[in-house]
């Protein structure tokens, strides 16, 4: 079991993970963990715990551990949205056939409003990409 174990484990919290070092080479053959830093996927901060200097090859494996997790959670993202997609798709089809006048009264005002947002956010961020567009063809 111990070879099968990873020299690092990332305990995922919401902005990033706490990094432990795996250690089962002990005379009581137990795995134990040590603390050894705090990373934060929003900001790219990796900070040692307490007074721990981290060495060259901890940071390495951290920081690709952190390169990794940013790609997995903008993979995510993307889904989400994809999925979202999907389930606009589906609750139109669910408004046109199943859908009684009591379910659309209680939905429509909060659907219309999300959905205007969106259009708005939408078309605003396409302006500017075709504006961006524009000005670097005229350059």
């Amino acid at each position: 079991m111990a070879g099968d174990l990873p020299t690092y484990y990332f305990r995922i919290r919401e902005n990033g993970a706490v990094v432990f070092k795996v250690d089962t080479e002990n005379r009581q053959r137990r795995i134990e963990m040590e603390e050894i830093a705090v990373v934060n996927v929003k900001n790219g901060n990796i900070k040692p715990h307490g007074d721990r200097a981290l060495a060259a090859d901890e940071r390495a494996e951290i920081e690709a551990w952190l390169q990794e997790r940013i790609a997995v959670l903008a993979a995510r993202d993307l889904d989400d949205i994809l999925r979202a997609v999907d389930h606009m798709n589906l609750t139109t089809q669910w408004a046109q056939s199943k859908a009684t006048d009591a379910q659309l009264e209680q939905v429509t005002d909060r659907l219309l409003l999300a959905m205007h947002d969106l259009r708005t956010v939408l078309v605003r961020k396409k302006a500017d990409r075709l504006m961006k567009d524009e000005n670097k063809a005229a350059e």
